[in-house]
């Protein structure tokens, strides 16, 4: 255990620092505040490596991490969050390694199941997005009961994409829409941005506002790329999503904030000079 993370575990010193997360959290909530937020927590096999754990412990500490910021999002009153928790394409990792994975989530899921004080706290309805022919079925039915225990709730929404890729995302889309023609048949004219939207995972979403990704390496990896095309943030943070602590997260909102705050009274300046 580091020094710092020592100091951390004094009762004073854990009281303080919930005290200023606190403080920022309502200086947040005081300015523009994002409805949907997108997170590729991405740094777990490098956190586990580097302190010589086995790989599935690096996404224990992963899913612990993200139980933190989770909370905080609804704290500052993000509606929607967006997680990037398996792709499609990691399948084709180590067999040892894509079992501990989906084992990690069926665990997780049915601890929301009896323990479901951060989803029923916040009123936050489950959902999971991607191809469930591909899922295990214990792992299903742990979704299943997480989604039908929270589908009642409105105030906010979690979407868990397992297994996910964006370009199947795109191509769902498409085929839904020529599924649902009578004839299979679709006028291209009548094709257009709403209509592949309507279809697509996250079709009852808000637009996204800020795709945060960690571990340093900078680029989708096939997440969002439709949603993240307009009028999103991408920030790219040089840590492991483990060790992505919420002041990060919380500079980055600010940033944000700030930005769009500037936007905001632009637009009023200019609504104020067109009436004069």
């Amino acid at each position: 255990m580091g020094i710092t993370s020592w100091i951390r575990t004094f009762p004073l010193m854990q009281y303080f620092i919930a005290w200023a997360q606190e403080i920022f959290m309502s200086v947040l909530r005081t300015g523009p505040v994002p409805q949907h937020v997108a997170f590729v927590m991405d740094g777990n096999r490098r956190f586990a490596r580097r302190r010589k754990l086995e790989v599935k412990e690096g996404h224990s500490a992963g899913f612990e991490s993200l139980a933190r910021i989770l909370e905080m999002c609804y704290q500052v009153g993000i509606k929607t969050v967006t997680v990037y928790a398996f792709s499609i394409e990691n399948f084709k990792r180590p067999p040892v390694e894509v079992e501990a994975l989906m084992e990690i989530a069926r665990t997780k899921l049915l601890q929301i199941i009896h323990h479901g004080d951060l989803a029923d706290r916040f009123g936050i309805s489950i959902r999971v997005l991607g191809q469930r022919s591909l899922i295990p079925p214990d792992v299903l039915t742990a979704i299943d009961k997480s989604t039908e225990m929270t589908k009642d709730n409105t105030t906010a929404i979690l979407n868990i994409c397992f297994p996910y890729t964006s370009r199947d995302d795109i191509v769902t889309s498409m085929r839904e829409i020529v599924s649902l023609s009578e004839d299979h048949k679709v006028d291209p004219d009548k094709i257009d941005e709403n209509m592949i939207e309507q279809h697509m995972f996250t079709r009852d979403c808000p637009p996204l506002d800020i795709l945060v990704r960690t571990s340093g390496v900078e680029r989708l990896s096939d997440f969002m790329l439709w949603q993240s095309h307009q009028n999103c943030t991408v920030e790219f943070v040089d840590c492991l999503w483990p060790e992505f602590e919420p002041w990060r997260f919380g500079s980055i909102l600010l940033k944000w904030s700030r930005q769009k705050a500037k936007e905001y009274r632009q637009i009023e300046l200019e609504a104020e000079q067109k009436e004069l």
